[in-house]
């Protein structure tokens, strides 16, 4: 899969997701737990992440916390009360995305 254009769509639902299972995490972790979970297939760049971090801290969905780690500042983002409830959202939005696509592509393995 690569860096496919696919998922850029999802970047920051993806984000979220990873958010919603952690208290808080920082910019180069959540490109390692993506990776980790995917076994390598998705490679999120430092140029789409943080972007994309700033966006939904922009919109109110997270939260920073900076915190000194071994001499110098770490950002950790972490997620609102409003972005908790958008994760549920967004979750469920690609959740019916991902059923009506497997309907078109292969309608034997359709998911109701």
């Amino acid at each position: 899969m690569g860096n496919s254009k696919l998922y850029k769509g999802s970047l920051n639902t993806i984000i979220l997701k990873l958010l919603e299972e952690s208290d808080k995490m920082y910019g180069y972790e959540i490109t390692q737990k993506v990776k980790e979970i995917t076994k390598g297939e998705l490679n999120i760049t430092e140029g789409a992440l943080y972007p994309a971090l700033h966006k939904l801290e922009a919109e109110g969905l997270l939260d920073v916390e900076m915190q000194k780690v071994d001499n110098r500042l770490r950002k950790y983002y972490k997620l609102t009360e409003k972005g908790t409830k958008e994760t549920a959202n967004r979750l469920t939005e690609l959740e019916d995305y991902i059923r009506t696509m497997q309907t078109i592509i292969n309608p034997k393995w359709s998911i109701s």
